[in-house]
């Protein structure tokens, strides 16, 4: 394994790492307070959260993940054999299904139906506890879960080849 494919890995799994406990927080408690706000405070906190993740580091290494995932998947599939390579394609394609595909099909459609909506209107308070904030904790539980066993993943796959480097010398 070249000396740049290592470090890229470990950086993929502290990325990995990272987005992952962002989404834990939403998952384990941010959402929660939100939603015992009462509704409408809760709805204008999410819209706000939704417009300023587009501005700040965090959305700068979800996307970019991407492109790295699909570095790592392909380095796993094409590049290395055995248990090792099939631990680093699965790192890539987890990030890339359960992380991002998850957000694109799930999570951003219902932040853009929350962006439309009026704040103070009992409508939204409606949606956003029936259906909003049950649902969109759910799938962003599954970004998490994702993130964590990508990381995982990654690891198992760097200590399994560093283990048969050093069972070879």
């Amino acid at each position: 394994m070249s000396t740049t494919f290592f470090f890229l890995i470990q950086f993929a799994i502290l990325a990995y790492a990272l987005v992952g406990g962002v989404f834990l927080a939403f998952s384990d408690f941010i959402m929660r307070s939100l939603a015992l706000t009462g509704g409408h405070g809760g709805v204008e906190a999410m819209q706000v959260i939704n417009r300023e993740v587009f501005r700040w580091i965090f959305m700068t290494l979800f996307l970019g993940m991407v492109a790295v995932s699909l570095v790592v998947a392909g380095y796993g599939a094409f590049g290395l054999s055995g248990p090792a390579g099939t631990l680093i394609m699965l790192a890539g394609l987890v990030y890339l299904i359960g992380c991002f595909g998850v957000t694109v099909f799930f999570n951003v459609p219902m932040n853009e139906a929350l962006a439309g909506m009026e704040m103070s209107s009992e409508n939204t308070r409606a949606y956003w506890l029936q259906t909003y904030v049950p649902r969109w904790t759910f799938w962003n539980s599954v970004r998490t879960i994702a993130c964590t066993l990508a990381a995982a993943l990654l690891l198992f796959g760097l200590l399994w080849m560093a283990q048969s480097q050093t069972q070879t010398v």
